[in-house]
C-alpha cells in the first residue's frame, strides 16, 4: 500500500495512451481503494473542441478516468496475464454535477465493490477544490482482443446524399463542439422526436494516436459523447431552442454489447421527447450495419449561451 504509481507504472499496465490516458499519477490507498490524480491545462486536446471560449473537460472523460483508475485497481485479478481488453460494459448512475476547467486539478477516486465471474464492480467519484464534479458506477469486462470479422456494408440508407437533413456544417451551427471533440458527421433523419445521427469511425482520429499492438476500438465512454451529441443537434434545431446549448447532466443506465472498429459505421437512433422543461430525458441506441453495439438512458439541459 502506498505505492505511487508514475506514469510510467501506469502505462505497464493500461492499455490507454495520448491522447485518452486520463491518470497522471496514481496511489493505491488500501485493498480496495485507489485515487489518482490529472492536471488539467489548456493544453489538453479536447478543450480545443469542447465548448471553445468556455472550455470544460467533458464530462465522459471524467468517466473514462474513473474507469481507467478501476482498471489499474482490478486488471490483476480480472486479468492477470494482460491478454484481454478490459472495457467498460455497463455504466451507471452517472452525475455530472459541477465543471472542471483548464487550471483545476482533479482528484479520481474508487473503490472497489466486487471482482467475480470475469467482471469487476466499481465506484468511482472525480472532485476538484470546489467539490464533487462526477461520479459513477461502473460494471468492467473482459473480451478478447480480436479485430473485425467482415467488411461494413457500403453506402446505405445512412450514406450521407443530397438530401440529407443536417450535414457537419448545420450541426455546427448548432452545437459547440469543435475539432477534435465533434463526434457526429451528419444527421440522417429527424421524425419528431427521434433523430438518427451518423459517426464515420476512421483510423486517423486522435483518439486512435496509439494504440498498443494496434488494437484499435471506441472508448465507451464516447459512445456516451456521441448519442450526447446527436441528440443536442436534434434538441437545439427546434426553433425555441435556438442561440442555446446543452449540457450532459447524468447516465442513467448505458451499456455497451460489442466493440466499435475504425472503419464502421455507427448509426445513433435517439428518442428525445418534447417537453417544457430544459431539463431532458432521452434514450438512445448505436448500430453497426444493423446490430446494436450499444444503448443509453441519459439526461441534459438546454440552457442560455
Amino acid at each position: 500500500m502506498g505505492k505511487i504509481w508514475g506514469v510510467r507504472e501506469i502505462k505497464s499496465v493500461l492499455p490507454q495512451r495520448y491522447p485518452m490516458l486520463m491518470l497522471d499519477r496514481a496511489e493505491q490507498i488500501s485493498e480496495s481503494s485507489w485515487t489518482a490524480v490529472k492536471n488539467l491545462t489548456m493544453n489538453e486536446m479536447f478543450f480545443q473542441g469542447h465548448f471553445p471560449n468556455h472550455p470544460i473537460m467533458p464530462g465522459v472523460l471524467q468517466v473514462e478516468a474513473m474507469k481507467q483508475l478501476g482498471e489499474l485497481a482490478v486488471r490483476p485479478q480480472l486479468d492477470p496475464d494482460a491478454a484481454n481488453d478490459v472495457y467498460m460494459r455497463k455504466v451507471e448512475k452517472v452525475k455530472f454535477r459541477r465543471p472542471n476547467n483548464p487550471g483545476d486539478r482533479a482528484r479520481i477516486e474508487v473503490e472497489v465493490v466486487s471482482v467475480e465471474n470475469g467482471e469487476a464492480i466499481v465506484k468511482g467519484k472525480v472532485s476538484n477544490n470546489g467539490g464533487v464534479t462526477s461520479e459513477a458506477l461502473i460494471t468492467l469486462a473482459l473480451r478478447p482482443k480480436v479485430g473485425p470479422a467482415e467488411m461494413p456494408q457500403l453506402h446505405g440508407e445512412f450514406d450521407k446524399h443530397d438530401e440529407t437533413p443536417m450535414d457537419v456544417l448545420k450541426i455546427m451551427s448548432l452545437v459547440p463542439h469543435r475539432y477534435p471533440f465533434l463526434l457526429i458527421d451528419n444527421i440522417a433523419r429527424i421524425e419528431g422526436a427521434r433523430v438518427t445521427a451518423v459517426k464515420n469511425v476512421s483510423i486517423n482520429e486522435e483518439i486512435f494516436a496509439h494504440c498498443p499492438d494496434d488494437y484499435a476500438v471506441m472508448p465507451e465512454s464516447l459512445l456516451c459523447e456521441i448519442t450526447a451529441q446527436s441528440g443536442c443537434a436534434c434538441v437545439l434545431s427546434r426553433p425555441e431552442n435556438t442561440g442555446k446549448i446543452g449540457y450532459f447532466m447524468s447516465i442513467d443506465n448505458a451499456e455497451s454489447f460489442a466493440p466499435v472498429y475504425p472503419g464502421d459505421q455507427l448509426v445513433i437512433d435517439v428518442e428525445l421527447p418534447e417537453g417544457k422543461s430544459k431539463f431532458g430525458k432521452g434514450t438512445g441506441t448505436i448500430t453497426v450495419d444493423g446490430k446494436v453495439v450499444f444503448r443509453i438512458t441519459l439526461m441534459f439541459a438546454i440552457v442560455d449561451a
